[in-house]
């Protein structure tokens, strides 16, 4: 079954204004918010983290934004989105896309759910409409209600 964008993101995993020193802190926020939501473990920021000191930032997806996200293990206790909007925007180390604003945490129980909720972000975020109005969100319902598609002012 496929994640529901806008139902994904319970008030616990939306941080706006959050202020990051760097990406690690940036990464762990985004984990931390899933593990407030329940969809992980702290095990699961630590394989996030470690994802992208091994690989290096291939998690920034566009101009200013990253996917955080790690292999589908058992410390993902139920599929989840997690949404930082950082206060100021951090430095990943991406030759193209730095510097990152939005860190969105996606927690996959499998490889299914994984490629469905890519796709579903990746078609989100490429709505210049819609990206406008997510960077303009203040509260977590209004990202939520972006998402379901609702982007009337």
């Amino acid at each position: 079954m496929a994640l529901d964008l806008s139902t994904a993101l319970p008030d616990a995993a939306v941080k706006l204004g959050f202020p990051a020193a760097d990406w690690r802190a940036a990464v762990i926020a985004a984990g931390d918010a899933l593990v407030s939501s329940g969809a992980t473990t702290d095990r699961y920021t630590q394989e996030m983290v470690a994802a992208i000191d091994r690989l290096g930032p291939y998690i920034v997806i566009a101009p200013g934004i990253a996917i955080a996200h790690a292999r589908p293990s058992d410390a993902v206790l139920r599929s989840g989105l997690s949404w930082v909007r950082l206060e100021v925007p951090v430095a990943f180390g991406h030759a193209h896309n730095d510097p990152v604003g939005l860190v969105i945490g996606l927690a996959a129980r499998d490889h299914e759910d994984h490629l469905e909720v890519m796709s579903a972000l990746a078609g989100a975020l490429a709505d210049r409409g819609l990206s406008a109005a997510l960077a303009k969100a203040d509260t977590p319902a209004r990202v939520r209600e972006l998402l379901a598609g609702d982007i009337g002012d």
